[in-house]
């Protein structure tokens, strides 16, 4: 049952639901003709259930909600999937320095793309000399408009100086502005190791194929958007 109130009524019931003291009913303001009136007009207690909640002037009292989550059922969930690949086609840049790392994580991801359902015709490769370039020609193609999303491969393994942490940063810097900067997704599939143990190893060694798994990152960024963010 809901009840509506306003006024001094409100502001006292308001109180009481703060302090906890609200009970089953509400006593009738006492005034000096309500002796008399009562006497001449006698008439039964009411008492007030309040079973579901109370509302009045923006203030609710919902004294049965157990739940501290709202089910909003009209709210829309958007993903991409990595079943509708037709129509999509994807550009894949990839470092020639570390060629032995680089062309297993290209074949993880061709494989992917394959396996996923992906035209041959619709995957151009697009090979630079290192890390270092991949970012600006993943921008140049993501703008081209000619692609659903570009995928960035590479490899670079810490050496005994400090250009390491120059061309990682650059790296990564240079695939997040081009993906920010064309609208397209740029999935970023560099690998930054210690030695070349650890490179081989994500690249189809013992801990699986980055390049496998950034392609189907690809594929999932690019239905997203072409299928939800248009």
């Amino acid at each position: 049952m809901e009840m509506a109130l306003n006024g001094f009524g409100c502001l006292k019931i308001q109180q009481r639901l703060l302090t906890g003291t609200v009970c089953g009913a509400f006593p009738s303001p006492r005034n000096p003709l309500s002796a008399a009136a009562a006497a001449i007009f006698p008439r039964k207690s009411t008492a007030l259930s309040f079973s579901s909640s109370l509302q009045f002037q923006g203030f609710v009292a919902d004294r049965k909600q157990s739940s501290p989550f709202v089910q909003m059922e009209a709210v829309r969930h958007l993903e991409g999937s990595v079943t509708k690949t037709q129509g999509l086609r994807f550009a894949v840049v990839v470092a020639r320095f570390n060629e032995i790392v680089t062309k297993r994580l290209l074949e993880g991801a061709l494989e992917t793309f394959h396996k996923y359902s992906v035209n041959e015709e619709d995957v151009d490769v697009v090979w630079v000399p290192g890390s270092f370039e991949i970012g600006v020609v993943a921008e140049k193609l993501g703008k081209s408009g000619k692609y659903h999303a570009v995928l960035c491969i590479g490899a670079v393994v810490r050496g005994d100086t400090s250009h390491y942490d120059a061309v990682v940063n650059s790296a990564t810097s240079g695939v997040l502005s081009a993906g920010l900067n064309s609208g397209v997704p740029c999935i970023f599939g560099v690998l930054t190791c210690d030695d070349m143990d650890q490179a081989l190893n994500r690249a189809g060694g013992k801990s699986g194929n980055k390049g496998a798994e950034c392609a189907l990152t690809a594929i999932e960024m690019a239905s997203l958007f072409e299928h939800h963010l248009k």
